[in-house]
């Protein structure tokens, strides 16, 4: 199983919104690992839509798999294309936690 890493980094998401044209808006990179991420925005994107993700000056292409309504905005989870997989060695996040790490420090109820 792969490791996801929770972050709060800063990015750039761009989507087709019609045949020829993109929009590109501000989000926060909430989690990312090898194969795809969460981005929180302000406005929803089509669950199948084409996007790209861009922080750290590098660019990750990906679909839409999920955009779920929240307080501030909408979490949209991204698949990121086989050619275009995140790594540490690209990009890493200032603020990363592994989650992996983190579930094994709780410790259980007796």
């Amino acid at each position: 199983m792969e490791s996801r890493f929770l972050c709060a980094e800063l990015a750039r998401v761009s989507w087709m919104v019609g045949p020829d044209r993109h929009q590109t808006e501000e989000a926060i990179l909430e989690d990312i690992c090898a194969t795809g991420g969460c981005v929180q925005l302000e406005e929803p994107i089509p669950v199948g839509s084409v996007i790209m993700v861009t922080f750290r000056g590098q660019r990750f292409d990906g679909r839409v798999r999920y955009c779920v309504s929240g307080e501030f905005g909408y979490f949209i989870g991204v698949k990121f294309a086989a050619d275009t997989p995140w790594s540490r060695d690209l990009a890493v996040p200032d603020h990363m936690i592994n989650l992996d790490t983190v579930t094994m420090q709780i410790p259980r109820m007796q």
